[in-house]
C-alpha cells in the first residue's frame, strides 16, 4: 500500500476528489478541520490517503505525515485568483521540504467547468510550475523529480482519473 498525501488550500475540493475516488459520489462538506485517513484502490494501486484539511492551522501539521508519504496531491481552485499567490507559496515549500524530495506531485487545477476558471497556462504561470515542472516525465529518470500539472472538474468526474494514472507509474 502506497501513502498518498491531499493537500491544498481550503476549499479546493480534496475531500470532494477523495469521495469521489471512494465512493463514485459528491456529497455536501463542511471545512476539513481534522486529520483523517481513507484506503482508495484507484486502478491496481491501493493508497493509504490522508486529508489534512488546508485551512491555515492544519498547514502546520502537515509535515508530521511527510515520513509515509509515497506521492503528493495538491489541488488548486483555479476560479480563486485572489489565492494563487498563497498556493503557490505553499506548493513552493512542499516542494522544497527535504523528506518530498524524491516523491512525485501531482498538482490538480480544479473546478475546470466553472466559466471563471482559470486556464492550464494562466495557472502554470501563476505557480511558476515552468521550472520545476517535468512533463509526461517516466519512471526511472534519475535525478528528475516528478511534477505535473493535471486540470480537472471533481465535480464532472473530468482530468483527476489521468493524474492518477500518471502518478502510479512512479508506484509500481
Amino acid at each position: 500500500m502506497y501513502g498518498c498525501i491531499c493537500e491544498c488550500l481550503d476549499n479546493a475540493g480534496k475531500t470532494t476528489l477523495l469521495h469521489m475516488l471512494k465512493d463514485d459520489r459528491v456529497a455536501q462538506h463542511v471545512p476539513t478541520l481534522h486529520p483523517h485517513s481513507e484506503e482508495l484502490v484507484v486502478g491496481k494501486i491501493r493508497f493509504k490517503t490522508f486529508d489534512l484539511g488546508g485551512h491555515e492551522t492544519a498547514r502546520r501539521i502537515w509535515r508530521d505525515y511527510f515520513a509515509a508519504v509515497d506521492a503528493v496531491v495538491f489541488m488548486i481552485d483555479t476560479t480563486d485568483r485572489s489565492r494563487f499567490d498563497e498556493a503557490r507559496e505553499e506548493l513552493k515549500h512542499l516542494l522544497e521540504t527535504e523528506e518530498l524530495s524524491n516523491v512525485p506531485f501531482v498538482v490538480l487545477g480544479n473546478k475546470i467547468d466553472k466559466p471563471d476558471a482559470a486556464s492550464e497556462d494562466e495557472l502554470r504561470q501563476h505557480l511558476n510550475l515552468f521550472s520545476n515542472l517535468t512533463v509526461n516525465s517516466m519512471k526511472g529518470n534519475s535525478g528528475v523529480r516528478p511534477v505535473e500539472l493535471f486540470m480537472c472538474s471533481v465535480i464532472r468526474r473530468m482530468g483527476y482519473a489521468a493524474a492518477f494514472k500518471w502518478i502510479s507509474q512512479f508506484l509500481t
